[in-house]
């Protein structure tokens, strides 16, 4: 019986020696308590070393998916198919199934099998001569990484925590160098505050003090390859004419320094930046063309890892570092956020504030959808990211155009179209828009209606008299003299007798206060 035994090192290929100790499965262990009782049990017959890792790690892949090896499969042909005739032992029954399809060996897998192995185990040290136990301590921990890496799906390329140092570095420089520029520009104010004014660009203002350093240097110097000709007319012009203080030149040279770190720093952070945006395409090719690098190493060093962040729901992803907010709402029963970092992304950006929040709540469950795929799978194309971005930009396109179509109750039964009717419609114009002046109530519309139609009744009438009375003056004439002495005098009679009620109504009153005082005395005299 040969036995076909896989070490980290290579294939070793044993010959028992005595089979009949094999039979007793439960003390076989007794006769690998030594190398010598070992050697006495199965002899080395034939051992092929890898020669180095990668391909230590293609045999094990596999041995453990259950395939044959180009290598083994040569082994077993030169070796094996010599001794045809005997029975191959094999610890995986899957593997030995594979070898007798295609080399038609017949092969063995038992209880009494695998504590043959565990033996040979035991004592591999002393079976296998010529490979010493430091070499064999390495390989086997070299193959276990590498095994580890493959079964994990793991390159050592992909490394999620450099994403994570590298956008938190990003953001620490940004606050340093906004400190540094706040410092130079402040100091450099004091000898020459014009400066400030006229150069907007923090990098090229730290570049023009860093070239010229005192202002009245600035009339001989050049610096037209920091700023252009207009620009560098007008720092002339105010350097002429300053009214800043003077300073040593002690105070310059420590200002010329400050700059210089300022233009180190800034430096740095492009090549920073560089870095990180190439890491994020090897890593989340898919994450970055949704919601761009910053955003989505953002996003992975606030969940800790890339693989973290793929467990997140696409409703966790969406309000991701917006936790305080959402606590509070929750405590106060207010509103929830509607997002968090994933507000930086352009899509959201770019969008009107009443469809900011629905486009955020579409982009983070894309977003979710790309990390798994990034985190999980085994493509490293950035195709799904730049599909699901489209998909994100139709959607927004037909919300800012208003194009929603509503679908019926259910969502199954389909919309319905109905019948078009070309109906044309004349607009009159509203004058009321014009009006500036508050709106009326409808009761005071009314009164003012009815208001104004008595005062034309009126005028009409009154118009109507004067046309009567014109046509009819030549022949009324006469009349009318009669008429005014009838006039006459019936006002007169009129104020006669108006005359007469005045002083009886005085009478009237005069009784009535008389018989309230007599009143009065009496009810004093009865008390």
């Amino acid at each position: 019986m040969l036995v076909l035994f896989e070490t980290a090192a290579g294939y070793a290929i044993f010959k028992v020696l005595n089979e009949k100790k094999l039979q007793e499965v439960d003390s076989l262990w007794k006769e690998f308590e030594t190398p010598e009782k070992a050697n006495k049990i199965v002899k080395l017959k034939h051992f092929e070393k890898f020669q180095d890792t990668t391909e230590a790690l293609a045999a094990s892949t596999a041995l453990v998916e259950g395939k044959l090896s180009k290598n083994l499969k040569k082994i077993l042909k030169k070796i094996v198919a010599k001794d045809a005739h005997e029975q191959l032992a094999v610890a995986d029954a899957k593997l030995g199934g594979v070898i007798k399809d295609k080399l038609n060996l017949s092969c063995i897998h038992s209880p009494m099998v695998t504590e043959l192995m565990r033996g040979i185990r035991s004592q591999i040290e002393g079976l296998i001569t010529g490979l010493p136990s430091r070499e064999m301590a390495a390989m086997c921990l070299g193959l276990a990484h590498s095994l580890s890496r493959y079964k994990l799906k793991f390159s050592p390329d992909k490394v999620d925590t450099m994403i994570v140092q590298a956008i938190s570095l990003l953001d620490d420089l940004d606050k340093e160098l906004n400190n540094y520029i706040m410092r130079c520009r402040e100091w450099y104010g004091w000898h020459f505050p014009e400066l400030g004014k006229i150069i907007t660009d923090n990098l090229t203002y730290c570049k023009c003090v860093r070239k010229v350093g005192d202002r009245r240097n600035f009339a001989s110097s050049d610096v037209s390859d920091i700023l252009p000709e207009e620009i560098e007319e007008d720092v002339k012009a105010a350097a002429e004419i300053s009214m800043g203080t003077e300073v040593s030149e002690e105070d310059i040279n420590n200002i010329i320094h400050l700059c210089d770190q300022v233009i180190e720093i800034s430096e740095y952070r492009t090549q920073l930046y560089d870095y990180l945006k190439n890491r994020m395409m090897a890593i989340a090719p898919n994450l970055t063309v949704m919601v761009g690098e910053l955003v989505g190493a953002r996003l992975i060093a606030h969940a800790g890892s890339l693989l973290n962040l793929a467990k997140h729901p696409a409703s966790t992803v969406q309000i991701l570092g917006a936790e305080k907010a959402l606590f509070r709402a929750l405590k106060t029963k207010r509103d929830t956020p509607k997002f968090g970092l994933i507000y930086h992304a352009s899509l959201v950006g770019q969008t009107t504030a009443k469809n900011k929040g629905k486009i955020s709540r579409m982009l983070a469950a894309k977003t979710a959808l790309t990390i798994r795929y990034d985190a999980l799978g085994e493509d490293t194309s950035a195709e799904m990211g730049a599909e699901n971005r489209l998909k994100v930009e139709t959607r927004l396109r037909h919300l800012e155009e208003r194009g929603i179509r509503r679908i019926s109750g259910t969502g199954k039964a389909l919309a319905r179209a109905d019948k078009y009717q070309n109906k044309s419609e004349i607009k009159v114009y509203d004058p009321s828009g014009d009006s500036t002046l508050p709106a009326v109530s409808k009761k005071r519309k009314i009164q003012e209606v009815e208001e104004q139609e008595a005062e034309v009744a009126v005028k009409a009438k009154k118009f109507k008299a004067e046309m009567k009375e014109e046509t009819n003056v030549e022949e009324d004439e006469p009349v009318k003299k009669k008429k005014k002495k009838k006039e006459k005098k019936k006002q007169a009679e009129e104020e006669e007798e108006l005359t007469e009620e005045v002083p009886t109504s005085s009478t009237v009153e005069n009784t009535e206060k008389k018989k309230k005082k007599k009143k009065k005395v009496k009810d004093e005299d009865e008390d």
